[in-house]
């Protein structure tokens, strides 16, 4: 994978919003001292995406909620 998009994570979440809510918060985790799951040398928001698209990092549900509550005020 040379190159790695949004597009390329949608196999594993179908929704585009999800996944760069995922990607913030692995971004986040790395800052904070988490090590990557996969081995890369590229930036933190690439590691994250691959890291998606590669099924190591999973939707909490906590995001999905905040998704919902977001979705519901817009209404």
């Amino acid at each position: 994978m040379a190159r790695i998009t949004v597009e390329d994570c949608l196999e594993k979440v179908s929704n585009r919003f999800l996944i760069t809510q995922m990607g913030i918060k692995r971004v986040k985790q790395y800052r904070e001292g988490y090590e990557p799951l996969i081995d890369t040398k590229n930036k933190e928001v690439v590691n994250a995406l691959r890291e998606i698209a590669a099924g190591k990092v999973v939707p909490d549900t906590s995001i999905d909620l905040d998704i919902e509550n977001s979705t519901n005020e817009d209404a």
